[in-house]
């Protein structure tokens, strides 16, 4: 079985140890000497009929007539071409395409980069269609409103939760048959002129938990159709919301009393047990809660036809969640014959979708003795002492990509992509405990404090990082000038991958015919 060894011919990685060789890879198919130009070398190996894609079962070639070459194709004219193959392979292919422009002198040639796999996007929705049928999700758009994501949802005929105006913008904006309808203006304390601007796009669904909420609406929005969310117990998930959004039910009678009373429409209950749940056993109370909620409505003189059990939904966590919340709907709403029912899952869909590639730009490491070499330097100072012996620089932060850190109460891992130039890391590397930093010149922005790498690793290797689609690009700065880190898009590999394709060529064509 074959691997790419070695990604550049000369100076990247910077040397730090002149026993380092240099050289070019051999591959089964390919072999470039040393008067091989690396633009040449590149672009040979990625046209090979027996070019290298990662799938589960290892290495195996690709069709050089597939759209995974090295232009991908566009099937939607403003957006990235979209790729096919493995997530790993296009890492791979964005390290080898920095190496070769850094090279040539490009600045900024080795910035960090995601690799969205829309097939993960997809497998998610089939996930949730499977355990969770009675609810359409309404994606929450603040999650990660990226462009692929949400056309291949709106294509698979998910609804969205937006939170301000130019989500909302966003959305109906993206062609295909996305009516507003499909829309829940789920931010229950909004500004006057949002409700104004919800009407005229026509976003008639929108939440509340305040008095005041119904006043504004009745003035710019009189028949919009409200939902009262409700607080309800969020203390075991990562990011609580009940601090700021959810009306006590104790406060509920009176709120749906001044609404009957302003002549407003409410249609139902909503409710969110926290962003990051990992307990889900809270969702049979916060069901419990909505049907008491339910029977208010009634004593109020209204009918309510629609429950929200808004999002918290983690992937590891995901079955579970959803068979207490089958069981709590059985309990609770044994009839629920015109009732709609919906959530609001956002991080469940693009967490593990999206991947980041940094390099690693700078290094600060222990200074060796003459008579030993860096390694045996690092290992007597994690003797020493349970404290990072380096620290490693990369040009992503928390002000970028990592603000899930600061944000979203993320933990980070990181893993090596490269090393000295190539993909294959022996399993013998010494590891040795070290820190990983941003780029930015503020002391806050720490990626990882304490973790383990290979002692080997130089300026110029790179880092990868899993389940990044959750609340990172989306938040990301340009702080101290660094740019926001660009996505490469893949369908994945197999059948999915086709799938997929079809799937968005179909909503591309779609909105073409819609003008």
């Amino acid at each position: 079985m074959s691997t790419v060894e070695i990604l550049r011919p000369t100076h990247n990685p910077v040397e730090f140890d002149i026993s380092r060789s240099p050289t070019i890879p051999t591959t089964a198919t390919t072999t470039a000497t040393s008067t091989t130009s690396y633009h040449d070398f590149v672009q040979e190996l990625l046209s090979s009929p027996n070019h290298l894609r990662l799938t589960a079962e290892g290495f195996s070639a690709e069709s050089p007539s597939s759209a995974s070459s090295t232009n991908g194709e566009r099937l939607f004219p403003s957006l990235p071409p979209l790729h096919y193959g493995h997530s790993d392979l296009h890492l791979r292919k964005g390290i080898m395409n920095a190496s070769h422009l850094a090279s040539e002198g490009e600045v900024d040639a080795e910035k960090a980069f995601f690799v969205a796999d829309l097939s993960k996007v997809y497998a998610q929705y089939r996930r949730w269609v499977s355990c969770l049928p009675e609810f359409k999700p309404y994606y929450a758009v603040k999650c990660n409103p990226d462009p692929f994501v949400l056309r291949l949802l709106a294509a698979l005929g998910t609804g969205f939760d937006c939170a301000s105006n130019n989500e909302i913008s966003q959305v109906l904006q993206i062609g295909g048959s996305i009516s507003p309808d499909r829309i829940i203006f789920a931010n229950p304390c909004k500004a006057l002129s949002f409700i104004r601007n919800s009407c005229k796009m026509g976003v008639d669904m929108m939440t509340f938990d305040n008095c005041d909420e119904l006043y504004k609406v009745k003035r710019v929005h009189p028949n919009a159709k409200l939902v009262v969310r409700i607080l309800t117990d969020d203390t075991k998930s990562l990011c609580q919301l009940g601090l700021k959004y959810g009306a006590p039910l104790s406060t509920v009678p009176g709120l749906l009393a001044k609404a009957k009373e302003l002549d407003l429409n409410v249609i139902g209950v909503s409710f969110h047990v926290g962003s990051g749940c990992y307990d889900p056993s809270v969702y049979m109370d916060a069901i419990r809660r909505a049907r008491s909620v339910f029977d208010m409505g009634l004593n109020a003189g209204y009918s309510f036809d629609l429950l929200d059990i808004g999002g918290g939904f983690e992937d590891g966590l995901f079955e579970q969640g959803a068979a207490v919340v089958k069981e709590a709907i059985d309990q609770y709403f044994p009839d629920r014959r015109g009732i709609r029912m919906i959530a609001e899952p956002g991080r469940f869909f693009v967490a593990k979708a999206f991947s980041l590639a940094a390099n690693i730009i700078a290094r600060r490491a222990p200074f060796p003795h003459p008579t030993c070499n860096w390694n045996e330097a690092a290992q007597q100072i994690d003797a020493e002492a349970d404290q990072p012996s380096v620290m490693y620089y990369i040009n992503d932060g928390v002000y970028g990509a990592f603000n899930c850190i600061m944000f979203d109460h993320q933990t980070v891992q990181p893993y090596v992509l490269s090393l000295d130039g190539s993909f294959h890391v022996p399993s013998t590397e010494i590891q040795t405990n070290c820190s990983v930093w941003g780029p930015t010149c503020d002391s806050i922005d720490c990626v990882c404090p304490s973790t383990r790498l290979p002692s080997s690793l130089r300026v110029g290797d790179w880092l990868g990082f899993d389940n990044m689609g959750a609340y990172t690009v989306c938040a990301a700065s340009q702080f101290n000038g660094f740019e926001v880190s660009k996505v490469i898009y893949t369908t994945g590999g197999g059948a999915a991958a086709t799938e997929v394709r079809n799937i968005l060529a179909a909503f591309a064509s779609a909105s073409r015919q819609r003008g």
